[in-house]
């Protein structure tokens, strides 16, 4: 019956987005060409916009060749493939692209057909209105769908395969997503005996009735979340359900291990799962970032060179002692480098510096530092430490030598967060962490940018350092 409704809605999509861009296509032409410019033109006041005098059946033409073009390009950009769990977000990078590469499409064929008088504007105002419409339009579409799952209609029925955290995950984002609308009717497993249930969800049967459930019940999908242990039944699983012809998911327990989005590669044929995928370490994306970070920094030092030279001038006037703080700290591949700051805490034993935390009220920490740790002012000559290439503009904030030896033995995954250059500013600090703060928060957010990461973030999160809420908090 779920397919049946997916046909149906893909066919209603399919149909109004071949409106709409007809209507894109005549409103982007009167927007263009609109006739009460024309008086000004004939008396040569105003230029006439390129394609103005061209026969409006051209561009007629032009747009029966230009609504398949554009259907097709959604199909692709999957436009049409189920969206339960997508987000407005999704659905508004597929029409960006889609409306992207049609533009392209469109002007590339002008010239190589050699025709210079079709309005090249008038395809850019196309493709805006056409996909403010289209987005519109598409949110309308996923708020109705949205509030009659949460309701009980157009339900997806499902059944899962084996009891264990996987299962009990992904009972709780169903749980919590009802405009998802996911029925799930219970749980086949071996090892729990039937009747028993997690949130009101029961074992229902063991896992050899499965063939015989599947002969006698309609469900849109099969759900395998089996213990990790229990893989050996995997295969004869999926037989029986490929059998059966239902669509099946594999959902594994091994997400504690392999990240969400792991690295896969092709070995002629055989798939090889990586288990920690590094953005970074390709030799392409390093480079980027450096290119970033030594531009970053050469400009950050020109612009604060006179503010830096102020608080170089307060610090060595209200406390003895040395100018610049040096601290060894632990960076990329585990190397351990000199990171400098402006001292803003009295002069201390060099042996309780390295085991000591700043904490809140601090007493180490002088008048003109509270200010500047606030402030994080303290930070700016790590700039120094991001041109010399010991650091990065954006990263994993660096730890001590101490502490990183304490922390890896106790904290899983800790040591992932050196395959990335340390930072002046990082995710976990934008989110709050840093400071007296919780360890094992502040490394998932590490992990996370480790593993996600893209310029676009990289200038989120600078974007945050500065104008952010968070990044000053827990500032001691």
């Amino acid at each position: 019956m779920i397919k049946e409704n997916q046909k149906l809605l893909n066919l209603s999509q399919l149909l109004v987005d071949a409106i709409i861009i007809a209507f894109s296509f005549l409103l982007a032409y009167n927007l263009r060409f609109d006739d009460t410019w024309s008086p000004l033109i004939k008396h040569q006041i105003i230029e006439p916009p390129r394609g103005y005098w061209r026969n409006p059946e051209d561009y007629q033409t032009m747009l029966v060749l230009l609504i398949p073009c554009y259907l097709i390009l959604y199909r692709l950009f999957g436009m049409y493939d189920p969206k339960r769990t997508a987000g407005r977000r999704s659905e508004l990078w597929g029409l960006l692209k889609a409306n992207t590469f049609g533009l392209i499409y469109c002007v590339a064929v002008l010239y190589l057909i050699k025709e210079p008088d079709f309005a090249r504007l008038f395809l850019i105002i196309f493709a805006g209105i056409n996909l403010i419409i289209d987005y519109i339009f598409r949110l309308s579409v996923m708020r109705i769908l949205r509030k009659m799952r949460r309701s009980g209609l157009n339900l997806k029925h499902i059944i899962l395969v084996g009891y264990s955290r996987t299962a009990e995950g992904y009972i709780d984002r169903l749980r919590s997503h009802p405009e998802w609308g996911y029925k799930v009717h219970g749980i086949l497993d071996d090892r729990r005996e039937i009747g028993e249930s997690y949130r009101k969800i029961d074992i229902i049967g063991k896992i050899s009735t499965l063939e015989q459930i599947l002969a006698t019940n309609e469900y849109d999908e099969i759900a395998i979340t089996l213990s990790i242990d229990e893989y050996s039944k995997l295969e004869q699983i999926v037989a029986i359900c490929e059998k059966s012809g239902v669509h099946t998911k594999f959902i594994p327990d091994y997400n504690h291990i392999i990240p969400t989005k792991p690295y896969t590669e092709d070995l002629d044929g055989l798939p090889v799962i990586h288990v920690r995928h590094v953005p970074l370490s390709s030799s392409f994306n390093n480079t980027i970032k450096r290119l970033v970070d030594v531009f970053g920094s050469l400009v950050a030092i020109t612009i604060f060179s006179i503010p830096m030279l102020i608080v170089a001038c307060i610090v060595k006037f209200t406390s003895p002692g040395p100018l610049i703080f040096k601290q060894t700290r632990i960076g990329l591949h585990n190397r351990e480098f000199q990171m400098y700051k402006f001292r803003s805490m009295r002069v201390q034993n060099e042996a309780d510096e390295k085991k000591a935390w700043t904490t809140q009220d601090d007493p180490r920490v002088t008048p003109i530092g509270k200010f500047m740790r606030k402030t994080n002012v303290d930070e700016l000559p790590q700039l120094f430490n991001v041109l010399k290439g010991d650091m990065s503009m954006v990263g994993p904030r660096p730890e001590r030598p101490y502490f990183v030896d304490k922390f890896k033995e106790d904290i899983p995954r800790y040591m992932i967060k050196h395959q990335v250059r340390p930072g002046m500013t990082g995710w976990a600090q934008v989110n709050g962490y840093r400071g007296d703060t919780s360890i094992t928060k502040r490394i998932q957010c590490d992990l996370y940018y480790v593993e996600n990461w893209t310029l676009q973030l990289d200038f989120k999160i600078l974007f945050l350092t500065f104008f952010g809420r968070s990044v000053n908090k827990n500032a001691y």
